[in-house]
């Protein structure tokens, strides 16, 4: 049925936010969706605890590959067709559209929106990824993009090439998508801020029954086994750099530490809302990433204002080869890693999604894509020119740790190319305080965004509901440390790229449904 008719009709429905929701113990949740989640997460804790970390992630491990192996031709494709929506949407009329109304006004500063968009779509991955990566790909630690021969100069390029196809607009585009249109569909036309109020044009009021709660469950696990992987790699690469610099060693009391401290700051921001807490966190985060990059800039100034633009024509030249799925003689390479980046990204949409829809309200559809999908790209191009093309010129001179060994251990990695810089201590020092922040901006932006799911898409979930999901975070990826260690946090990533596989099909079905809803908004303009 089309979307101008009175069922389906978006500006005609009757369903009031938070109306199936039931109020209980200080929780304002919604039934069943809070019910359903969280039992769930207690389910998957119990068969953890009562089961092998090392089968687990076996049986995980083979679904998640095969499901890579399946369907690597639908991601690659589904990424590709989300960069070109956005473009289109760019450049169409349909740009004009504010999100919240023509009247509607920004609720941050440009630079603060920024901020808060890039902490927490991507900053911890860069931290993380930044050294290992393009160097995995030069010296062929897991194969080569494109087949290329390793440790070539022709190796080189591509490795900085292949790491921006992955950190660039792609997974820009597939935030993008799902921010813009959580986005329109709460401040354009009034509708609870859940992922299933996206489907309205297509499902009408069946949106409020079923289909729905499964489309709000998955993003709710997604969100919350994501936060949960992150937060357990995140605290083995911060043990890793403190007993790389201090001395302290790495062991499993250190990172559930490390997770302890980061889930008692994050519930504090959470306490205290966007404003006071979020916003505060993500400016500060990029304060200190400012500092870092341009002190390491500085410090390698001969070889990093000339890897800018090398990395820049690398992404240009190899973005289309890389893109195609078809006729790859590096399958090994592109399932591994490109198809592998793409489930992750998709997995992790519903959560970076609306928490940037969330702080999103004013800014036009134009303005809106524009910044989320150039101004990371921009920022990532510098980041990855200065971090790995400073690892690339130590491993291809052979200079400190990582020029002798290559890449042996990637939570060390970027302090093993802080050793051979000088004042490497002090930034060390830096990185491990940023890691940190970043961790706490991506838990308690992912437990504002899990609040409002579980809340029937209230913007304001009360007090003790954001404790309650802030906690329980850090509390899977402790648990998960401490009964099977890294392979149960590999399991559990292993099992959040999983879902993946159905976000797809929901994100391309997204684009149709966006596309229904703003061109009934461009309709009813004056």
């Amino acid at each position: 049925m089309p979307i101008g008719s009175k069922k389906y009709s978006i500006d005609s429905t009757d369903y009031n936010v938070g109306q199936d929701n039931v109020q209980k113990w200080g929780f304002d949740v919604h039934n069943p969706v809070f019910g359903v989640s969280a039992g769930l997460v207690l389910l998957f804790l119990v068969a953890v605890l009562v089961s092998d970390a090392e089968t687990a992630k076996s049986a995980l491990d083979g679904l998640k590959w095969k499901i890579i192996g399946t369907f690597d031709w639908l991601f690659i494709w589904s990424g590709n067709l989300f960069v070109i929506f956005c473009l289109a949407l760019i450049l169409s009329p349909l740009g004009k559209i504010r999100l919240g109304g023509d009247a509607a006004v920004a609720d941050h500063s440009f630079l603060s929106w920024l901020a808060m968009l890039f902490a927490a779509g991507m900053g911890i991955g860069l931290m993380f990824w930044s050294v290992a990566e393009p160097v995995a790909y030069f010296t062929g630690w897991y194969e080569t993009p494109l087949g290329v021969e390793a440790n070539t100069p022709e190796a080189m390029k591509l490795a900085l090439g292949a790491t921006m196809f992955h950190w660039g607009l792609h997974p820009w585009a597939i935030y993008g998508v799902v921010a813009l249109s959580l986005a329109f569909f709460t401040y354009n036309k009034g509708l609870p801020l859940s992922m299933r109020s996206i489907f309205y044009p297509l499902l009408g009021d069946r949106t409020w029954g079923a289909a729905g709660h499964v489309v709000d469950v998955l993003a709710v696990l997604a969100t919350l086994f994501g936060l949960a992987t992150s937060l357990g790699l995140g605290a083995q690469q911060a043990a890793s750099g403190i007993q790389h610099v201090f001395g302290i060693e790495s062991d499993i009391t250190l990172q559930i530490a490390i997770i302890a401290f980061v889930t008692l700051l994050a519930i504090g921001s959470v306490v205290r809302g966007i404003e006071g807490g979020v916003k505060v966190l993500s400016n500060i985060n990029m304060l200190v990433a400012i500092v870092l990059v341009v002190l390491v800039a500085l410090i390698g100034a001969a070889v990093t204002f000339g890897t800018i633009p090398t990395t820049f024509m690398a992404y240009i030249e190899n973005i289309i080869p890389l893109s195609n799925p078809i006729g790859r003689d590096d399958t090994a390479w592109f399932q591994g890693w490109t198809v592998f980046y793409w489930a992750w990204w998709i997995s992790w949409s519903p959560f970076v999604g609306m928490f940037i829809a969330r702080v999103s309200k004013g800014r036009t559809v134009r303005e809106f894509l524009t910044a989320v999908l150039l101004v990371p790209t921009f920022v990532t191009i510098i980041w990855m020119s200065v971090f790995g093309g400073l690892a690339l010129d130590q491993v291809i001179n052979q200079v400190g740790e990582l020029g002798a060994k290559g890449l042996t251990d990637v939570p060390l990695a970027m302090f093993q190319m802080f050793d051979a810089l000088p004042y490497g201590s002090i930034l060390s020092v830096i990185a491990i305080v940023l890691v940190l922040v970043f961790f706490i901006t991506s838990s308690d932006s992912g437990s504002l965004v899990i609040d409002s799911i579980t809340s029937g898409g209230k913007l304001d979930a009360p007090v003790p509901q954001r404790i309650f999901w802030a906690t329980l975070e850090g509390t899977i990826a402790a648990a998960l440390l401490w009964i099977g260690g890294t392979e149960a946090i590999q399991a559990l990533q292993a099992g959040a790229i999983s879902t993946a596989l159905p976000f797809t099909v929901i994100l391309l079905l997204m684009c149709v449904s966006l596309t229904m809803g703003l061109r009934t908004e461009r309709k009813n303009r004056p």
